[in-house]
C-alpha cells in the first residue's frame, strides 16, 4: 500500500511541474500599434508588432531630421531568424543657417529653431 501512495504521489508532483512549465512557456500571442504626427515639432512616426509564438512581424517608420523618410519591415521566426527590409526615400537636406543667430536669451532650441555649433581643433 506504501508503494501505491509513494506511486500517486509522485504522479501528483509530476503532474504540478508539467502544469507549472506550461504556464511558464505559454504561447506567446500579441498585437500592437503606435503613432505620432506632431504638426509643431515635426514628429511623425509608427510602428505596428504581431507576435505568434515564435514568429514575430513588424513596421516602424519615420521622418529623420535631415528631411527623408525611413521604413522598415522585419520579420522573425525560429527557421530564418531575423530579416529586416530598410527602405529610405527623399534626399537629405541640411538647412545652410542653423537657427536665429540673435538669441540673447540663451534658450537654444525652443520656438521651432535648431541649434549647432561645432568646434573643431586640429
Amino acid at each position: 500500500m506504501s508503494k501505491i501512495i509513494a506511486l500517486v504521489a509522485c504522479c501528483a508532483a509530476l503532474i504540478a511541474a508539467v502544469s507549472a512549465y506550461e504556464e511558464y512557456h505559454a504561447h506567446p500571442k500579441y498585437k500592437y500599434e503606435y503613432g505620432v504626427k506632431d504638426a509643431h515639432t515635426g514628429d511623425n512616426k509608427e510602428a505596428w508588432e504581431h507576435r505568434d509564438g515564435d514568429v514575430v512581424q513588424g513596421h516602424y517608420s519615420l521622418h529623420e531630421p535631415d528631411g527623408t523618410h525611413r521604413k522598415v519591415d522585419y520579420k522573425s521566426d525560429k527557421h530564418v531568424g531575423f530579416q529586416a527590409h530598410v527602405q529610405r526615400s527623399g534626399h537629405a537636406q541640411h538647412p545652410a543657417v542653423y537657427g536665429d543667430h540673435h538669441h540673447g536669451d540663451g534658450h537654444h532650441g525652443h520656438g521651432g529653431e535648431s541649434y549647432a555649433n561645432i568646434d573643431q581643433h586640429h
